[in-house]
């Protein structure tokens, strides 16, 4: 879309140009988006950013009529910036620790349940070390699939691959994290 286009559709209607500009660059948001938070946000954390994104987009359009410049690099530049916000915020509430005084929150459980729990997060890191340890684009394909429950057609669209492709890189991937869970002393059944 150029700035021409922006601003004939601008002059038009408002919606249309909104419209236009979702439909030509979703994707391209979609990925800067996802790149930033697949390691700390759900999928209904990179889409409210995704939304937020674009709401920017069209406040800044709305405002400033006579835009002119490189638009996708506007869009690229407000994508990233938001992304990094929403990265910073999902991770500090991620951290947060929470008040003993706080009347909602559940009572502490046994030194079991403590024992359980640090077990639990110990288990979760080796295997998050172990599944970056694949690498690209192995480690995001497992932890889109796992993590966030996409099909092997929705991870193709972000990583420009075919879903079939997807789902033979997953099917090593496994394979690789399996001998590396092994090595690593992980080697519960059903666990992969």
């Amino acid at each position: 879309m150029t700035e021409n286009e922006l601003r004939l559709l601008m002059a038009e209607s408002v919606k249309k140009c909104h419209r236009a500009i979702f439909d030509n660059y979703c994707n391209y948001v979609y990925a800067i988006v996802m790149n930033v938070l697949r390691n700390c946000g759900s999928r209904e954390d990179i889409e409210d950013c995704v939304s937020d994104v674009f709401m920017k987009i069209y406040k800044h359009i709305d405002k400033n009529t006579d835009f002119s410049g490189d638009l996708k690099g506007f869009i690229g530049t407000i994508s990233r910036n938001t992304a990094i916000d929403a990265y910073r915020s999902i991770s500090q509430k991620n951290m947060r620790s929470i008040s003993i005084d706080d009347e909602n929150t559940e009572e502490f459980g046994t030194n079991e349940r403590l024992v359980e729990n640090t077990e639990k997060k110990e288990l979760s890191r080796i295997i998050l070390t172990k599944i970056k340890e694949l690498g690209e684009p192995d480690s995001t394909i497992i932890i889109q699939q796992y993590y966030y429950n996409r099909t092997a057609k929705e991870i193709s669209q972000n990583i420009s691959m075919t879903a079939a492709a997807v789902q033979k890189r997953s099917s090593r991937a496994r394979q690789r994290l399996k001998t590396l869970l092994k090595e690593a002393g992980i080697g519960k059944e059903g666990l992969i």
